[in-house]
């Protein structure tokens, strides 16, 4: 590194990812993540977004889920007070790894969490929005598990031609 010239903060690399991603130049922003890594290898956040671009870019859904599980412990033992406001993020960014997993319960407890923290996240609740309801029980007093209710819902969704 030239004398008098700083490394970038972990922060600017992922301003910098972000950029990237705006772009669509999917690989660079996963490289930006890479060399920010290489700088800082135990910061939660960019563990966290690494965690979910190995998932969403490369597919290796079970690395990018242990990523952005261990940036949520990394926080925990970086961060001694105010987690809940870093939480919403991370949360979102391991609800993404899931979904790019296919794993949507997981992926909508994760987006539930995170909203646990900041319930107006745009983030988080643009996901969960995307993801969209469940409909009713049709005999909400039984709970969906309950066989009269996959009955009746099976029947009611040939019926609607769905």
């Amino acid at each position: 590194m030239d004398e008098g010239k700083q490394a970038k903060t972990s922060t600017e690399f992922i301003d910098d990812m972000k950029v990237l991603l705006r772009r669509k130049a999917y690989k660079n922003a996963l490289a930006m993540l890479e060399d920010g890594l290489r700088l800082y290898p135990a910061d939660p956040f960019l563990l966290s977004y690494y965690g979910t671009l190995v998932a969403v870019i490369r597919k290796d859904h079970e690395r990018g889920i242990r990523l952005c599980t261990h940036a949520l412990k990394r926080l925990r033992e970086t961060i001694p007070f105010g987690l809940e406001f870093f939480y919403p993020l991370l949360y979102l960014n391991l609800g993404r790894a899931y979904l790019a997993a296919g794993w949507k319960k997981e992926a909508l407890e994760s987006f539930r969490k995170g909203l646990h923290y900041d319930a107006k996240d745009p983030d988080l609740n643009t996901e969960l929005r995307r993801l969209g309801k469940r409909k009713a029980a049709p005999i909400p007093v039984l709970g969906r598990s309950n066989p009269i209710n996959k009955y009746i819902g099976m029947i009611l969704h040939k019926i609607k031609g769905g």
